[in-house]
């Protein structure tokens, strides 16, 4: 949906990466727990590549770019996932009222062209989340009634339901939504390719 607003219709591939065997597999080599920015970082890479080499055996024809990304909400150095449980978000949402946490997210970009050794560039985006001290116990039964924040990083939205219980964001704020768009635009240019280029939508503005 992100990518669509900004003009872009992506083909989606769903990487075959099994996330907590990769981390588990790097923190015991490393001997310590990766930082949630490594964490991200290390999840985008492996997900966009995982995508980079299923091309290469079925599609070798494939001229264009792959984006991967994964995300974290942490608070008070604690990293939230997604509830998944309606009681767990619940509680959660209880814990972040009136608080403030900050969501990583991780951006892998290949440039993927027959003939050619894909080129990655690979960043970090973070966003400060503020969430509304004056949210009641209603309001939240409410809003995780609804389903939505069970399965996203956080338990929260900022682009839909949850909006309104979102008193501030620092930041780029499409970092929240998914991805941070300013940093796919930048990790595009460093792999020389305008991001104008990419708009592929009917109705995107034109580039001539």
């Amino acid at each position: 949906m992100l990518l669509r607003h900004a003009g872009i219709e992506p083909l989606l591939r769903a990487p075959d990466v099994d996330e907590e065997g990769v981390i588990a597999a790097v923190e015991a080599e490393e001997g310590r727990t990766l930082l949630p920015d490594e964490h991200v970082l290390l999840l985008a890479r492996r997900k966009a590549a995982a995508v980079v080499a299923s091309l290469a055996r079925t599609d070798p024809d494939f001229d264009g770019i792959v984006v991967g990304g994964d995300s974290m909400f942490e608070l008070d150095g604690e990293i939230l996932g997604k509830p998944y449980e309606p009681e767990v978000a619940v509680a959660r949402w209880r814990a972040m009222r009136g608080r403030t946490g900050r969501l990583h997210s991780g951006h892998s970009v290949f440039r993927v062209r027959p003939e050619h050794p894909p080129a990655e560039a690979y960043a970090v985006a973070d966003a400060a989340v503020t969430f509304a001290d004056d949210v009641s116990d209603a309001e939240i039964d409410a809003y995780v009634a609804t389903g939505e924040p069970l399965l996203v990083a956080g338990a929260f939205t900022v682009d839909s339901l949850g909006g309104p219980f979102i008193s501030r964001v620092e930041g780029d704020p499409s970092t929240v939504v998914g991805m941070s768009l300013s940093t796919l635009r930048r990790l595009a240019g460093e792999l020389d390719i305008v991001w104008t280029t990419l708009w592929n939508r009917g109705g995107a503005p034109s580039t001539s």
